[in-house]
C-alpha cells in the first residue's frame, strides 16, 4: 500500500509541475482536466504525508525510548507517546486503504428514479406516493433538484408508477442502495376490518447517461405523440404534447406527458431512455462479475426484498444490514434517511476492504 501511495504522490507532483507550465495554462481544457485530477489526488497525498510523518515520529521516539545514554525523563516521555503514535498510524492506514478502494464511476452522476407498485393493488400504489414523498424530502435536505418525468396516477392519491430525475452532488452514490423491493405492512385506508396487509413496491435507481456513455441512432427510435391524460382520463391539455419513444433494438419504451411543451417532454423522455439503455449496458458488463461475487446491493434484481416498513410497530428494517429503526413515521415524513444510507455505505465499504485487503 505504501508503494501505491508513493506512486500517487509522484504523479501528484508531476501534475502540479504541468499545471505551472505556460503551455498548460493556455490550453483551458487540458488545464481543467489536470486540475480535476489534482483535486482528486490531493486528499490521498495529504493522508500519505501525515502517515509518513507519524511513522518518522514513531521511529524517532522508539530510538529515544531505547537509548540508554538518553536522559531518563526524555526516554519516559518518548515511551508515553509511542501508543498514541501507533494508534494514529493505524487510523491513517485505514483511511488510506479506504481512499485506495476502487471508485464507482457513476457515484457523482445524477439519476433517473423509478418507483412502481407491485403486489397489493391500491395500497401498493399509495405506498409509491409515500416513498416518492420521502425521496423528495431527502432530495430537498441534500439541496438536490427532483423533477417528475412521467407518472401514472390512481384515483385515490397513489401512483401505479412514477419516474423522476434527481440532480445534484453525489446523487447516485447516496441513492443507489435504494434499488430493490420495498415491502410495507399496514392497515390500508380501504380496509374496513382493521387487518394488516402486506404490499410491495419496486424501486430502480439508474445513473443518468451522458452522451459519451450511450450513442442512440435516430433510425432505432420510433417516436409517437399523443394527447396528455390526467387522472381519471381527463385531458391535461388539448394538444398532442405527450411523447412515447420506443427503442426498436431493445423494445424499451419510455413516455413523458408532464410538460405542456412537446419538445420538453421529448427531452425528458430521451433522458429516461438513455438511463435505461445505460443500465442495460452496465448490467451486461457486470454479468461475469456478478456471477463471481455478489455485491452488497445485489444484482439489481427487482425481486430482492431490501427493506420492510412496518407501520403497526413503527419500525423500518433494512434486511441487508439487519438495521431496525423504530422511527418510521419520522423518517417517512421528514425524509431524513441519512442514518440508513450511511450504514449501507459503510457496510459496502467494509465489504470492499475485505475483498481488496
Amino acid at each position: 500500500m505504501i508503494d501505491k501511495l508513493a506512486k500517487i504522490q509522484d504523479k501528484y507532483e508531476e501534475i502540479m509541475a504541468l499545471l505551472n507550465q505556460p503551455e498548460t495554462m493556455e490550453d483551458s481544457n487540458r488545464f481543467q482536466e489536470l486540475s480535476k485530477e489534482q483535486a482528486r489526488m490531493f486528499p490521498i497525498v495529504e493522508v500519505f504525508n501525515k502517515l509518513t510523518g507519524k511513522q518518522k515520529e514513531l521511529e524517532e521516539n522508539e530510538t529515544l525510548a531505547n537509548d540508554p545514554e538518553e536522559d531518563p525523563e526524555v526516554r519516559s516521555l518518548a515511551r508515553e507517546e509511542l501508543d498514541t503514535l501507533r494508534h494514529e498510524i493505524v487510523e491513517l492506514t485505514q483511511e488510506a486503504r479506504i481512499m485506495l478502494l476502487p471508485k464507482d464511476p457513476d457515484d457523482e452522476k445524477n439519476i433517473i428514479l423509478e418507483i412502481r407498485a407491485g403486489t397489493g393493488g391500491e395500497e401498493a400504489a399509495l405506498f409509491v406516493a409515500d416513498l416518492f414523498r420521502m425521496y423528495s424530502k431527502f432530495a430537498e435536505l441534500n439541496n438536490w433538484k427532483i423533477e417528475v418525468v412521467s407518472s401514472n396516477a390512481t384515483g385515490i392519491g397513489g401512483f401505479k408508477e412514477i419516474v423522476a430525475s434527481v440532480e445534484g452532488k453525489n446523487v447516485f452514490s447516496r441513492l443507489k442502495y435504494e434499488a430493490g423491493t420495498h415491502r410495507v405492512q399496514r392497515v390500508p385506508v380501504t380496509e374496513t376490518q382493521g387487518r394488516v396487509h402486506t404490499s410491495a413496491v419496486t424501486v430502480a435507481v439508474m445513473p443518468e447517461a451522458e452522451d459519451i456513455d450511450i450513442e442512440i441512432k435516430t433510425a432505432d427510435l420510433r417516436i409517437d405523440t399523443y394527447r396528455s391524460q390526467g387522472a381519471g382520463g381527463q385531458h391535461v391539455n388539448t394538444s398532442d404534447s405527450a411523447i412515447r419513444i420506443t427503442h426498436m433494438p431493445t423494445g424499451i419504451v419510455v413516455t413523458c406527458q408532464e410538460e405542456r411543451s412537446q419538445l420538453k417532454n421529448k427531452n425528458k423522455a430521451m433522458k429516461h431512455l438513455k438511463a435505461k439503455l445505460y443500465e442495460v449496458k452496465q448490467e451486461e458488463a457486470a454479468t461475469e462479475e456478478a456471477r463471481l461475487r455478489k455485491s452488497m446491493v445485489g444484482s439489481g434484481d427487482r425481486s430482492e426484498r431490501i427493506r420492510t416498513y412496518n407501520y403497526p410497530q413503527g419500525r423500518i428494517t433494512d434486511h441487508r444490514v439487519n438495521l431496525s429503526l423504530y422511527k418510521l413515521e419520522e423518517i417517512m415524513n421528514s425524509g431524513e434517511m441519512s442514518e440508513i444510507v450511511d450504514v449501507l455505505a459503510a457496510n459496502h465499504q467494509a465489504d470492499l476492504l475485505k475483498e481488496y485487503s
